[in-house]
């Protein structure tokens, strides 16, 4: 997922990369300064919040590994 993606999110949304198999994270921005994250097969679960600093942060990571 692009980091202007993730900023301009309104419903929950997953990974060009996800598998066909529903084994997925969703992420759906709450406001400008966060981001919601969960588990595709859980949504009963609450999400786990993050700052839009911190996720913009840990995609730029990943991305970077390749």
């Amino acid at each position: 997922m692009h980091n202007r993606q993730a900023a301009s999110l309104t419903e929950w949304t997953k990974s060009t990369y996800s598998a066909v198999n529903g084994d997925c994270v969703e992420v759906k921005a709450k406001d400008q300064s966060s981001v919601a994250v969960r588990d595709s097969k859980a949504h009963h679960r609450p999400p786990l919040g993050f700052t839009a600093e911190t996720w913009s942060a840990f995609i730029t990571g990943i991305s970077s590994e390749g």
